[in-house]
């Protein structure tokens, strides 16, 4: 296996390097040229190991690389004192020990995060030193529990400090695959003075200085930066040249198949605040997809979005009892195909060994059947089983491959009469 995962770095960095010569070579943006590579589809380590370990620790993010994963996903959130931090979301009551500390008994608040109140701890309520003091659980109550309170809660310097690291010691780039969360609600969270506690694109603009140094301004970058808003990717689309990705969320899927939108997952939250009335739905049309294109490299679809699933009351497992396992698989929405069409790449999630297989009992066999559809990448909690569904794969090292590495988006493209995300 380790011999294989060699293999696979190999062929990443080979494919890194002809796309950063030919963009060397070229005085233009490489998002006013487009041009195709073909590669082996990419692992995502979502949250880390987030099946086997709390989810955004250097623990799990570790698990996720020496299981063969190929990019591990640190979702970010910022302290009061503005350090970048990885977690799921602002709430940290949920993914750490918060709730045991006493000292912090008070800071049990109730705040809006895209127009949902929540009551609960909030990472811009502390310092970075006061984060230090709490450490990780395991987010789902199905999952191991023996791990809750032993390992600390990283900031994005560590993961990239494990990421660089971890590249030399195993001879293939580990990437990284940053997403800003809820940047509405960072540009307009209030401190105690009850003004903005950091302000428009504060937050993007720290790590646009943290990805450049440590990366440097390149499409080369072994990054993907993603976000389910649309402003803040518009926004870093004239900043840098590191690769973009536009997230489409969901509420549901209804019994027939069709995807089911209801806030606050109807909408990119930016959108909503403007008065927009597109759905996320809405960007994965023919129009919407060439609005993304304009300053997007990729789309992160939920994985319904490209696969038709019907609940159609067939027990297909057998087991006596109707799931979303037992979905019937009608196959491609044609999604992935629409979107290579246009150049962008397609990034899928979230795979689960122990939950949401649409249509599928075996969660390996559910990873493959996706990535012989075609799709550049998807993000999985269990990164072995990713990779083994990546190697049964027809699409694994197969230089004939639709997937792209390297899409370019026109900077100068004003598609921007859709806002969706």
């Amino acid at each position: 296996m380790m011999k294989h995962f060699h293999k696979l770095g190999l062929l990443a960095a080979a494919t890194l390097a002809i796309l950063c010569a030919e963009s060397n070579a070229n005085a233009q943006s490489h998002r006013e040229h487009s041009h195709q590579m073909h590669h082996s589809p990419i692992v995502i380590g979502h949250r880390g190991a987030a099946g086997y370990r709390p989810e955004h620790t250097i623990e799990g993010y570790t698990l996720a690389i020496e299981m063969g994963a190929d990019f591990i996903e640190p979702d970010l959130v910022l302290t009061k004192d503005g350090h970048m931090i990885a977690r799921h979301e602002p709430m940290i009551g949920g993914t750490t020990d918060v709730a045991s500390h006493p000292e912090f008994a008070d800071r049990k608040t109730k705040r809006m995060v895209d127009g949902v109140e929540y009551n609960d701890w909030f990472a811009t309520d502390f310092t970075l030193a006061e984060i230090k003091t709490l450490h990780a659980i395991q987010a789902r109550a199905d999952r191991d529990q023996q791990y809750n309170g032993l390992f600390a809660i990283p900031t994005l310097d560590e993961v990239i400090a494990l990421a660089k690291r971890k590249s030399q010691v195993t001879g293939r780039t580990i990437g990284i695959y940053p997403e800003i969360k809820h940047s509405t609600y960072h540009a307009t969270v209030k401190g105690a003075n009850d003004k903005p506690l950091f302000g428009l694109n504060v937050f993007e603009n720290k790590l646009l200085k943290k990805l450049h140094k440590e990366y440097g301004n390149s499409a080369c970058a072994p990054v993907f930066i993603q976000s389910f808003e649309v402003s803040n990717l518009q926004y870093l689309s004239h900043k840098t040249d590191i690769k973009l990705v536009q997230l489409i969320d969901a509420d549901d899927v209804n019994a027939d198949g069709s995807i089911s939108l209801v806030a606050p997952y109807k909408q990119p939250y930016d959108l909503v605040v403007i008065g927009d009335q597109r759905t996320f739905a809405d960007l994965l049309s023919d129009e919407g997809l060439d609005f993304v294109k304009s300053y997007a490299d990729a789309v992160g679809p939920w994985k319904p979005y490209l696969v038709k699933t019907v609940a159609d009351g067939v027990d297909r497992d057998s087991d006596g009892v109707i799931t979303i396992n037992d979905r019937r698989v009608d196959g491609s929405t044609g999604v992935v195909e629409l979107a290579h069409d246009k150049g962008l790449l397609v990034h899928t999630w979230t795979f689960r060994n122990d939950a949401s297989g649409y249509g599928f009992a075996d969660p390996k066999q559910e990873m493959t059947y996706y990535f012989d559809l075609g799709v550049d990448g998807l993000f999985t909690d269990f990164a072995d089983t990713g990779v083994a569904a990546r190697d049964a794969s027809v699409n694994a090292d197969n230089d004939s491959s639709s997937a792209r590495f390297g899409h370019t988006r026109n900077k100068h493209d004003e598609h921007y009469h859709r806002h969706q995300n």
